[in-house]
């Protein structure tokens, strides 16, 4: 399997939450992971940082933030320049769509838990 850097905005220490899910689940099929959230805190050995740090090389960005708290992000995930972006169900925003497109970055509307477990990650 191919290790895939994985950006999770949104990430939660609660696990109830399906970012907390996502890490742990993205950890253990050997992804290497960053996070970044309201709260610092650790999911499976992940340090969750407050602050967008510049980042290279991240394949996938994973979002679990709703549409209005992504505004705060949308140039941050420009500058990192991943391959794509997971719109994960509750995330889903046509206007970000549209500059990830235009940056040639792929949009994906799915779960990241479903396709991790699916193996279509």
């Amino acid at each position: 399997m191919k290790n895939k850097k994985t950006l999770v905005l949104g990430a939660s220490t609660k696990p109830e939450r399906y970012s907390f899910k996502a890490i742990k689940l993205l950890v253990d099929k050997g992804n290497s992971v960053i996070a970044i959230g309201q709260n610092q805190g650790e999911v499976a050995g992940i340090t969750i940082r407050t602050k967008n740090i510049p980042l290279k090389n991240i394949d996938t960005v994973t979002l679990y933030l709703n549409p209005l708290r992504q505004r705060d992000y949308y140039n941050y995930i420009l500058e990192t320049n991943p391959k794509r972006v997971i719109f994960n169900p509750g995330t889903e925003n046509p206007e970000l769509y549209q500059l990830l497109k235009s940056n040639n970055i792929k949009v994906e509307e799915a779960c990241t838990l479903v396709l991790l477990t699916t193996n279509q990650y």
